[in-house]
């Protein structure tokens, strides 16, 4: 009974705090959708969807299905990007990629690893060129 009445008196708080963030909160214009596609998914699997917004947001995005190594299986494969202008002003745009091999994305903004110390590059030249050793068989 106790947890009951505890219940109602959060969800109460909760209700009046929305309430009261609706009436003090900051007014907001809606931003117009200028444009909109969206072919949906296609019997093989494939989508393509866009859209661009009145303050300049932009977003598109493809994909399809293709087979994966294991033949019971299948991989989803995407391609798309969205730009939009930060609050500095700076413009933001992002390409990517995603499938098997994770997301990959690629933007002018985004931070890249320090090159490899020419030590390290040497090392990894010479172990691929190694040939290479199977695993041992552990019974």
């Amino acid at each position: 009974m106790q947890l009951k009445i505890w219940f109602g008196v959060c969800m109460l708080t909760c209700l009046v705090s929305c309430q009261q963030y609706q009436q003090n909160g900051p007014a907001t214009t809606p931003i117009p959708i200028v444009r909109y596609e969206n072919n949906g998914v296609n019997f093989d699997g494939s989508y393509r969807w866009l859209y661009e917004t009145g303050n300049g947001i932009q977003a598109e995005e493809s994909g399809n299905v293709q087979p994966a190594q294991d033949p019971s299986q299948s991989a989803l494969n995407v391609q798309g990007g969205y730009s939009y202008t930060a609050p500095d002003g700076t413009p933001i745009s992002v390409k990517y990629v995603a499938g098997p091999q994770g997301f990959v994305p690629v933007g002018d903004h985004l931070p890249t690893p320090p090159p490899l110390p020419p030590a390290i590059a040497k090392l990894l030249e010479f172990l691929a060129t190694q040939p290479s050793t199977p695993e041992p068989a552990y019974n």
